[in-house]
């Protein structure tokens, strides 16, 4: 226990040192995400009944920014620590594969839901999007940021420079975030695209995190728990046999 909660403490420490660049800069990129779609389509889309599009937009944002920093906080550490060459320090401990895969997956889900947390008190002053089922909201935050860490985690063991990182957060993470859903209902689309739609595991991370806040959703929340829940345990098993085999971090 000793072990891993020293790794963690460090992970946290990494980025709230930094909070300024890792906490308040996305919490003002998504206000501003709320201000500027919020301002011009107000009055001229409506997804759900007596639900203003202000309020849709909210969780969405607080979702996407979870997702987007659990993503970064994992993999930007252990691409840094590559690069800078103190990945080794780490190694020389008697850690377990366990270990590294808690501290960093843990780190990122306190960074996401950090983020998340500050996104959501600032974008309260515009709208209030209600509480229909919380114990939904909870579940989709902690399972969102447990995937998009462990993705992390699995993007920093394969990249070799901080190119590659930004390329699988640029071309991969981005789009599949911007494509789920967060400033649209799927069920506006044609029938093609919602289809694909339906192939994107971030879609039903957002859909069903909205449920939680409007008992309303495109999906229902428990087919959305259970694709989240699928493809986190197929990610957590390939991060795992990545740390177990020492991946690109043992030569």
């Amino acid at each position: 226990m000793t072990g891993w909660s020293t790794l963690f403490y460090k992970e946290i420490l990494r980025f709230w040192k930094v909070s300024f660049q890792t906490v308040a800069a996305p919490v003002l990129t998504a206000v501003l995400y709320l201000l500027i779609f919020g301002h011009v389509l107000e009055g001229h889309v409506k997804v759900y009944e007596r639900i203003s599009y202000t309020a849709f937009l909210i969780p969405g944002l607080v979702m996407m920014s979870v997702l987007q920093n659990a993503f970064a906080n994992s993999s930007s550490s252990l691409i840094q620590s590559k690069v800078m060459g103190s990945l080794v320090f780490v190694l020389l401990t008697p850690l377990s594969h366990w270990a590294w895969f808690a501290a960093y997956v843990g780190s990122s889900m306190v960074r996401g839901l950090v983020v998340g947390l500050g996104v959501f008190a600032v974008t309260l002053a515009f709208a209030w999007p209600g509480f229909a089922a919380p114990l939904w909201i909870l579940v989709f935050l902690i399972l969102g940021s447990a995937l998009l860490g462990t993705l992390g985690l699995i993007a920093g063991l394969w990249a070799d420079k901080f190119d590659q990182v930004a390329g699988f957060q640029n071309f991969v993470i981005m789009p599949m975030t911007f494509l789920s859903g967060v400033f649209y209902s799927i069920k506006s689309l044609p029938p093609f695209w919602q289809a694909v739609s339906h192939l994107n595991p971030f879609f039903y991370m957002i859909d069903g995190f909205r449920y939680g806040f409007f008992g309303q959703s495109d999906r229902s929340p428990w087919i959305s728990l259970a694709v989240v829940t699928v493809a986190w345990l197929a990610v957590s098993a390939l991060a795992m046999h990545l740390l177990r085999t020492g991946y690109k971090i043992r030569h």
